[in-house]
């Protein structure tokens, strides 16, 4: 019913405008459409983002503002006069249309050269419907059209185009009748300017990517068509320009290759006469929930001469974790978010504690450091940066939610977490519970996977390949090896080890081989430091509670090997690529683990580990149950394997 009554009004609208003169349509219509502009402004700031994305590197933001102005004056003033050009016959229309080089598709139908016409939404693009069969009306003439939402107006618009003569056929029905028609030598008309969504092929569009239809390429690979573009322009005084290109099509031109050339001749049309496109189209349209690229099954082409770099970024921001643990393993997902589309322009928002780690990852292009405790300060350092299409966020806490919903970022991406389902608009479903345990990186990469990343093996690279065999040179030229030690775990004491057994390891290590032990830690674990310096003395460095995370970094760096219980400095040892040997007790390795191939975990299965205590409410005899001998085997065999590969090395130097 309410279809009906939409076409009724529509009816009459289209009465009362096909009653008035021409000229005075066009300056209602740009009246009407300035009135838009201003009460339209979900609409308005579309156009905005549009035109910014189309000219934000040509324009000044004063100069867009103008454009997308006069965009609505203009659409105005072009909707009402085609309501009434849909209704005059040909030849009075071709009393206000200029028409060009017609010639170009003309030579080619007489020739017996069917053709593939480009159209886009600019001006009163209706006007090819009703002008095609009086230019060539000798070959039969199409268009491809998709279906109205009002059955009743879709069948109207239907009757009034088929009236001039033009064959219609509908998407949904396929394409092989539109073939057959160019095989036997006609034309047919593709709206080729429209967001394509999952169908479509990425590629660039004013230097940006975008989902593109590949359907006027299809057609004419599959029938030997000539590709023409056309596109009408606005004059003053309701008067019209009507412009056919010349044949740009190749023999020797892919699908892809065809379609990025169609944006292309489309993008040129649309500078000759910005305010005549139809910027009030989400053309760049953010796909849900595959915003990358990476399993499309048309997938992303580049022309020869452009390349990922010059392309206009995909700005997403990553919010990461406070710990510093959890950051590390996230990294994998960093690198498939970026993986995942070529433009990706990877921004990580960060608590200042961790901030700095994320330096050593390549693949993140910009780091926004977040204050620990303002809100409203965390949201201000966001909106500092440019504009940001998506947001994915780690971490589960309604505080990161908050910030990025404050932010006024349009997509964000998380778990539904904590109570902040309303400040999300694209849930993760939770991963598909299996029989094996799955390491806290797989949850992050599934985040990855499912925004349309493909899904790699969590193990991160080494970052520091040259590492090892510096440290093994130090052996050979006698000089003490460096052995990192890391006795504490911020989360709480039942991941701690006894700090005597540190230092029993500590010490039978030292009486085998010449190292020195460097302790790590927080201010927290000044008590434990001090335990275990009394009880090696020269051989160790106290460097705990005083380092800041980036002096961590530097002194980890030189280390042959990490003796550490389960921390964040374990995971960031296994991002430095030096090999740890972990204790674990309350926790579960396979959740927490540290990532990559060098590392030995040392732990004692007993009935109530593990726990994720932070406490030991009994008798913390899943930690007791670890011996010095079997930590200080585990240290030696890593320390010994090293040693063997370096003097393999030095007799073939």
């Amino acid at each position: 019913m309410l279809d009906l009554i939409v076409y009724l009004f529509y009816r009459a609208g289209s009465a009362i405008a096909s009653a008035l003169p021409l000229r005075l349509l066009f300056i209602l219509g740009e009246f009407l459409g300035l009135c838009a502009w201003f009460i339209l402004p979900g609409y308005r700031r579309l156009s905005q983002r549009n035109v910014a994305i189309a000219f934000g590197s040509e324009k000044s933001p004063a100069a867009l503002r103008r454009l997308v102005r006069r965009h609505f004056q203009r659409l105005g003033a072009n909707f009402l006069c085609s309501v009434k050009l849909s209704t005059m016959p040909a030849e009075k229309i071709l009393r206000r249309v200029t028409v060009e080089n017609i010639e170009a598709m003309d030579r080619r139908f007489r020739a017996g050269v069917p053709v593939v016409l480009v159209l886009s939404h600019l001006a009163t693009w209706e006007l090819f419907a009703q002008l095609m069969p009086k230019f060539v009306g000798y070959v039969r003439n199409a268009s491809v059209y998709q279906k109205l939402g009002n059955r009743f107006i879709d069948a109207h618009v239907r009757r009034t185009r088929s009236r001039t003569g033009l064959e219609l056929f509908d998407r949904k029905d396929g394409f092989q009748p539109v073939i057959e028609l160019l095989r036997s030598g006609g034309g047919v008309g593709v709206l080729s300017d429209q967001h394509a969504g999952d169908h479509g092929l990425w590629t660039p569009f004013f230097g940006r990517l975008a989902s593109t239809s590949p359907l006027a390429a299809l057609l004419a690979r599959r029938t030997r068509a000539a590709v023409i573009a056309a596109a009408v322009y606005t004059q003053q005084g309701a008067r019209w320009r009507m412009v056919f290109t010349d044949r740009f099509d190749s023999p020797g031109d892919s699908v892809e290759s065809l379609t990025a050339k169609a944006n292309d001749v489309i993008e040129k049309q649309i500078r000759q006469a910005p305010e005549d496109w139809f910027w009030v189209h989400n053309r760049w349209k953010t796909p849900k929930p595959n915003f990358l690229l990476a399993r499309y099954k048309r997938g992303v082409y580049l022309p020869s001469d452009i390349s990922a770099q010059d392309l206009k970024p995909f700005r997403i921001l990553v919010r990461s974790s406070k710990w510093l643990g959890d950051a590390v393993m996230s990294v994998p997902a960093v690198r498939a978010i970026k993986a995942g589309r070529p433009d990706a322009h990877i921004t990580i928002a960060a608590p200042y504690k961790v901030a700095s780690m994320w330096k050593l990852v390549s693949e993140v292009n910009e780091i926004v450091p977040l204050p620990n405790k303002s809100l409203l300060a965390a949201v201000r350092s966001i909106r500092l940066k440019l504009h940001f299409d998506v947001a994915i966020l780690f971490p589960n806490s309604l505080r990161a939610a908050l910030e990025i919903w404050l932010s006024e970022i349009p997509r964000r991406v998380g778990y539904r977490g904590h109570f902040r389902s309303c400040l999300l608009n694209q849930m993760i479903p939770e991963p598909i519970r299996r029989e094996t345990i799955e390491h806290q990186a797989v949850r992050y990469l599934w985040i990855a996977q499912e925004a349309g990343a493909e899904m790699p093996n969590a193990q991160p690279p080494t970052l520091n390949a040259q590492l090892a065999g510096s440290n093994q040179l130090s052996i050979i030229n006698h000089q003490p090896l460096k052995i990192g030690l890391c006795p504490g775990a911020e989360y709480g004491p039942a991941k701690r080890w006894l700090p005597e057994r540190f230092a029993e390891v500590a010490a039978a290590v030292s009486a085998k081989l010449s190292v020195q032990w460097i302790l790590f830690g927080t201010p927290k674990d000044i008590t434990v430091g001090e335990t275990i310096v009394r009880i090696l003395g020269d051989s160790c460095v106290n460097r705990i509670g005083q380092t800041t995370l980036e002096q961590l970094i530097d002194e980890l760096r030189k280390c042959r090997l990490l003796l550490t219980n389960d921390t964040g400095t374990m995971h960031l040892a296994s991002l430095l690529g030096v090999s740890t040997v972990a204790i674990f007790g309350s926790t579960d390795p396979r959740l927490t683990g540290p990532l990559g191939d060098s590392h030995i975990i040392v732990r004692h299965q007993v009935e109530c580990s593990p726990c994720f205590l932070r406490k030991c409410p009994i008798d913390f005899r899943c930690m007791k149950a670890v011996g010095v001998d079997e930590v200080t085997d585990a240290v030696l065999s890593i320390l010994d394997a090293g040693t063997a590969k370096n003097t393999k090395s030095t007799k073939m130097i």
